[in-house]
């Protein structure tokens, strides 16, 4: 296979994948008339999906799957399981819990998807790293927003169309993978667990700086993203508007890719780090200023706030898995961006579920101030020593 084919395939694959993540969120409303839920269902359901991940993310890191196993076999497989449990979904004899379930399996197999992409690609580019991280996460983004464009395409269809359009997306992605990306030349293998090697690499000053700065870009990133069609909801109850939620609920993540790309550009001009810092100080600028935005009368105003937020809040993700890849040890790469990521969705969940409590007794235009606790941790993580 042809160097040069090689990223925009893993690309490809990783945003077909990724389109599991958030499409139980862009059939809420159905499931919730379906199966009579309760308003905290966003919250339960999203969550579901973390721990699932976090889960999963744990076991990998334990076993060290991705870097005792072929990257791309065990990306294969886990796309396969991933949209099977996806398809669950459809089932018509669900109940609440089998739901959780369904969504808890897919996170689970999520953990073979997401950082094992980036594993491939840290394994096929060891410079440029963050240039090819920033075009890989971006197509997570694309593939967490796409549901919610396929919900805008498919109106008028079946809820069910959402659920198996992005389960076939997921096994063509998994199938790419395991035809077209063989494992990288910077692979270097690991024959077994050490685990107190997990601890060792955080006593790296470097490396801890970038896993707790990622750690505080965390606990804003899955929430923003959980919240959007519900903050498009509330704006439209305030003023006595209407507005396709899926649609710019769609643009509003979706654009998010686009940072991505932007912000590894410019990490090559003033470093990973620099462009790391302002992604976070712009988006904790957004989270405090939330509450005048749901205030204004201009929703044009209001939509455009929410899609420059969404750029913010995800620029520098791949920054991020950047810093974590380059000071880890070579042999323990793919435990190290796992056992992160696994870190950081373990605090998504308590953001989702502290804004899913807080919504109910604050008035929900207030509550996303305290997502700028992120950012202002992560910015305090990454300063000069």
């Amino acid at each position: 296979m042809n160097n040069k084919l090689i990223l925009p395939l893993i690309v490809i694959s990783q945003f077909c994948c990724t389109s599991l993540w958030f499409a139980g969120n862009a059939v809420m409303s159905d499931l919730v008339t379906t199966l009579q839920l309760n308003e905290n269902a966003i919250g339960t359901l999203t969550s579901i999906v973390q721990f699932g991940f976090i889960i999963g993310t744990l076991v990998f890191a334990i076993f060290t799957i991705t870097d005792r196993f072929s990257p791309s076999k065990v990306f294969f497989i886990c796309a396969l399981l991933g949209s099977l449990f996806n398809m669950g979904i459809v089932y018509h004899g669900n109940t609440y819990n089998t739901l959780l379930l369904f969504r808890f399996l897919t996170g689970f197999f999520l953990a073979g998807i997401y950082p094992v992409g980036m594993k491939i690609a840290a394994d096929y580019f060891e410079h440029g790293l963050g240039k090819s991280l920033s075009f890989l996460v971006g197509a997570l983004v694309l593939g967490t927003a796409f549901p919610h464009a396929l919900k805008v395409f498919t109106s008028g269809l079946p809820w069910d169309y959402v659920i198996v359009s992005t389960s076939i997306l997921a096994l063509i992605g998994g199938l790419s993978i395991f035809f077209f990306v063989p494992d990288g030349p910077f692979r270097k293998s690991s024959s077994s667990f050490q685990f107190s090697a997990i601890f060792e690499i955080f006593k790296k000053e470097k490396f801890r700086s970038a896993a707790f700065g990622y750690f505080g870009h965390m606990w804003e990133l899955y929430t923003f993203w959980a919240f959007v069609p519900l903050m498009i909801i509330a704006y439209n109850t305030i003023h006595q508007v209407e507005a396709n939620t899926s649609l710019y609920a769609f643009l509003v993540i979706g654009l998010g890719s686009i940072a991505c790309i932007i912000g590894g550009y410019i990490s090559e001009k003033i470093g990973v780090k620099k462009t790391a810092q302002l992604a976070l100080l712009l988006s904790c600028t957004c989270c405090l200023m939330s509450p005048l935005l749901f205030y204004q009368s201009s929703q044009f105003l209001f939509i455009v706030f929410l899609m420059l937020w969404g750029m913010f809040v995800i620029a520098d993700s791949p920054l991020f898995s950047t810093l974590v890849a380059q000071n880890a040890p070579i042999e323990l790469k793919g435990s190290a961006l796992t056992i992160v990521n696994c870190i950081g969705f373990a605090i998504t969940i308590v953001s989702i579920q502290l804004i899913s409590l807080l919504q109910e007794i604050i008035s929900i235009e207030y509550v996303f101030v305290l997502l700028s606790v992120g950012p202002l941790v992560g910015l305090y993580f990454l300063k000069e020593k």
